[in-house]
């Protein structure tokens, strides 16, 4: 079965929402390990404000002679893999991207059962990869069986991931990585319960 991987910066006290508040840059050693650990994936799941703002920049970044190897890298898989994109709406507006499905979620339930429909699907673990709120609702439902946490080394006032959340599973340390920059990406694995 297909694991629920979530990859989020945060910063040191868990802010996860509104990164142009806080994120100082991504080092290129950084940016390497990120575009290494999305090789193991073959799907995006983001909610629908994310990928309002994903499509305006991976389309395009792919082909930049601006952008990097690392960059161009990265902007292949994310125009590439499937993205699942959450949405409470039965009309999103649809997104000019390719290989884009949605995924409407009124509720929990909704939530939950689309969730175990894609990890019954055959395929590499998925990312989920933002926002704040469809990340926090996966936690709280407890959805997520890895975490992969880039911790900036910064304290801001915002939305933690952990606000909303009653009771956070216990996790077994896999590898704690520092960057050039001051991050530490921190791997974790839900324990077995």
């Amino acid at each position: 079965m297909r694991n629920i991987v979530l990859q989020m910066m945060t910063t040191l006290n868990g802010r996860i929402d509104d990164p142009g508040a806080w994120v100082t840059g991504i080092s290129d050693d950084l940016y390497a390990a990120i575009d290494r650990i999305y090789s193991a994936y073959d799907t995006v799941l983001v909610g629908h404000t994310t990928a309002i703002e994903m499509v305006e920049y991976w389309p395009g970044a792919e082909t930049d002679p601006a952008s990097s190897d690392t960059v161009r890298s990265m902007a292949h898989r994310m125009n590439t893999y499937k993205k699942v994109v959450f949405t409470e709406s039965a009309a999103p507006a649809p997104l000019d991207w390719a290989n884009v499905a949605y995924v409407q979620a009124q509720g929990d339930g909704d939530m939950v059962q689309a969730v175990r429909d894609l990890k019954a699907q055959p395929g590499s673990d998925m990312i989920l990869s933002g926002g704040a709120a469809l990340a926090t609702t996966f936690i709280r439902l407890g959805l997520v069986d890895e975490y992969r946490l880039f911790v900036y080394p910064v304290v801001s006032r915002g939305a933690a991931w952990f606000d909303a959340v009653e009771s956070l599973p216990e996790l077994d340390l896999l590898s704690a990585t520092p960057y050039s920059n001051g991050v530490v990406g921190l791997h974790y694995r839900v324990k077995a319960g």
